[in-house]
């Protein structure tokens, strides 16, 4: 049973997840629960000014994925180890909430429902499913590449080969990252969660069709968002989404991109309110 260690209003505060792990999060707002979902190298800094809007109408808790910020980790890696972190902090919020999830924390929030995680309701920003033959997914052997550079002690190239094999960012783009040392050393301090986004995502970025029955347990309302600047490949996998699940459907958000949750939170936290609201 996952017990919380602290009650918090805008500080710090740690569920204790069923393993064992403590997961670090912030709370903040009155209402009905909202739990931020982090992609890939981001944690809960990442959406810090996305909570602040959401909390003027929920209670949102942002949390620190395992290994990531000030939360905990284990030796050995699994997604339900992450799916039950979310259990502890839904436990935490009174029994129920509903999930944001963004890119792979899309996926991740799926996951959770999925695995029977009481859900009330889904917002999703962009889940990186790869359903078109002719859509680019990442390199096939992607998690060998990762652990091998990242047992190489190589983390900056571990964050490159990711940004630009798998998020599709020019080189000259990375360069010019890396000429901002804050940003470039928290990136690297978390390349080593890479391969938990990739385990998270699993085989669903191989061009094919979503398997329905991996996703069957998912009986809430949800809604998939994506960007109308964003490569079309996102827009079929949110459709793709909402041929599977009973209750879901899909918007466009116009002028927004893949980093939009981060870059431009204030024109996506209305559509995650009135989804939310209903």
């Amino acid at each position: 049973m996952a017990t919380a260690r602290k009650q918090s209003d805008g500080t710090g505060a740690r569920v204790v997840s069923a393993d064992g792990t403590e997961i670090a999060f912030e709370q903040s707002g009155r209402g009905p629960a909202v739990v931020l979902v982090a992609s890939a190298l981001a944690d809960r800094s990442d959406t810090t000014k996305l909570a602040a809007l959401l909390a003027q109408h929920f209670t949102v808790i942002n949390y620190d994925r395992r290994g990531r910020g000030a939360s905990g980790d284990a030796e050995v890696y699994a997604p339900d180890r992450e799916v039950e972190d979310i259990a502890a902090l839904v436990e935490h919020a009174g029994g129920s909430a509903s999930l944001f999830g963004s890119s792979s924390g899309a996926v991740l929030a799926l996951r959770a429902a999925a695995a029977g995680v009481n859900v009330e309701c889904l917002a999703l920003y962009e889940p990186p499913f790869v359903v078109a033959e002719g859509d680019d997914g990442p390199p096939r052997d992607l998690a060998r590449q990762i652990t091998a550079l990242l047992a190489e002690g190589r983390r900056s190239d571990a964050v490159k080969y990711f940004m630009t094999r798998v998020q599709g960012m020019p080189g000259i783009a990375v360069f010019f990252m890396k000429l901002m040392p804050k940003m470039w050393a928290n990136l690297t301090e978390l390349a080593g969660t890479l391969p938990y986004d990739i385990a998270v995502m699993g085989d669903t970025q191989q061009g094919k069709p979503l398997d329905a029955e991996e996703w069957k347990g998912v009986a809430v309302p949800t809604r998939v968002l994506t960007g109308g600047k964003s490569p079309a490949a996102f827009r079929r996998g949110a459709l793709a989404v909402t041929e599977i699940l009973p209750q879901a459907d899909h918007r466009t958000l116009p002028g927004l991109n893949h980093g939009a949750v981060v870059m431009a939170p204030k024109k996506i936290a209305p559509h995650i309110i009135e989804f939310i609201r209903g």
